[in-house]
């Protein structure tokens, strides 16, 4: 089958933007600074490209572009590094690393945090924040009111309390080990948890939330080899953590966690394919995306190496895994979402600079038009069912 690719990376800040009514809004952070190379090794890109947000109508059949603007935003981390108000009236992008502006053919770890208006015309960088270094996974409450940072280079949470759309620092959550490795964060549905994934040290720690405090509960979970990215289901009976191992070729573990229990507990492991990088459940929690890398993102020299990542969906019941469907992907490729009706799945891959798009109807996935990203895809968030 012929793909066409859409027009994308032509879109620029200028673009007139007005959010369509009733549009699915969904927003992709793109990586034009990070280069792999056929080692397997991320360096700085030697002619970099500027690093990007794009934003995207799924309403629309093909997604529409509604503009794009330039923002700090990097592949280091899980990603959902973006995390999209639960109006839709804002986003918020993290950066991890960027080009060392004393040495261009160095990476090192970056903090900012993009505030990003959706309600403008051209959408546009509001504010720009600090983190802590490596700042990588985002998430923001159900009540719009609370935003939370997995700081990966420094074993911290960042915390910004937010009105309207103006978010206020409001201190660091220590994890007690700078290499912990904190990933991705996410919220329990009533907002008095958070759980924090730890691909440093291999555990997913508990959080606990009292209005703008939150606090480490000095628990910690053991979910698989290195816990990187995580889900909550709509229920919010369970979380799902990805635990993407050490790309040494083994497959690698989803992990389910009851979120019933009191205490929490991890109740059920599946092996699902080598480095599951990116997870996302669909908006009913019937079904789960994961991007495998699939060794696509090793060295073309190692016995692992893939030249096709892959998208698999599992059917979710009760807190069983079980496979229904698998697609060939592009090379490194990162985040995944859904469309409302759960009838489509889009996966961003950083080499291809793309977004390639699939109908899902309960047991196959059948590719459709991707869509040109100006950078390459890095991290992709709808806002939360």
């Amino acid at each position: 089958m012929r793909l066409r690719l859409h027009a994308a990376a032509a879109v620029t800040a200028t673009t007139l933007f007005a959010l369509p009514v009733r549009a699915e809004i969904a927003v992709s952070a793109n990586d034009g600074h990070t280069l792999l190379t056929d080692a397997g090794v991320q360096v700085a890109a030697p002619a970099p490209a500027e690093d990007s947000v794009t934003i995207l109508d799924l309403s629309a059949d093909p997604p529409k572009v509604l503009g794009e603007v330039k923002a700090p935003a990097s592949v280091v981390g899980p990603p959902q590094s973006v995390a999209i108000a639960p109006d839709e009236s804002f986003a918020l992008v993290t950066s991890a690393t960027r080009i060392d502006p004393n040495d261009a053919g160095k990476l090192v770890p970056d903090d900012r945090l993009s505030v990003i208006d959706l309600t403008s015309t051209p959408p546009r960088v509001s504010a720009t924040l600090r983190a802590g270094k490596g700042a990588a996974g985002v998430s923001i409450d159900r009540t719009g009111k609370l935003a939370l940072v997995a700081n990966r280079a420094e074993g911290t949470l960042s915390v910004f309390t937010i009105n309207g759309r103006e978010l206020t620092p409001a201190g660091k959550v220590e994890l007690g080990n700078e290499k912990a490795g904190p990933s991705h964060v996410v919220f329990t549905r009533d907002g008095r948890e958070a759980l924090v994934t730890r691909d440093g040290d291999s555990k997913v720690s508990v959080l606990s939330i009292d209005g703008s405090t939150v606090a480490y509960a000095k628990r910690d979970l053991t979910a698989g080899v290195r816990p990187y990215g995580i889900e909550i289901t709509p229920s919010g009976d369970l979380a799902l953590v990805a635990n993407v191992g050490t790309s040494s070729g083994d497959h690698d573990t989803v992990s389910v966690i009851d979120l019933r229990a009191k205490p929490s507990r991890v109740v059920n492991t599946v092996t699902v394919g080598p480095t599951p990088e990116g997870i996302r459940l669909s908006p009913d929690g019937r079904h789960v995306a994961l991007v495998v890398e699939n060794g696509s993102n090793l060295a073309k020299t190692s016995p692992f190496f893939g030249d096709k990542g892959l998208l698999r969906v599992y059917a979710l019941s009760g807190s069983d895994l079980r496979k229904v469907a698998e697609a060939p992907i592009g090379r490194w490729c990162q985040g995944a979402v859904w469309t409302r009706d759960g009838r489509s799945v889009l996966v961003q891959c950083m080499i291809d600079r793309r977004i390639e798009r699939f109908r899902f109807d309960g047991g196959t996935l059948t590719p459709q038009e991707p869509v040109a990203l100006s950078g390459g895809g890095a991290g992709f968030r709808t806002r939360e069912p």
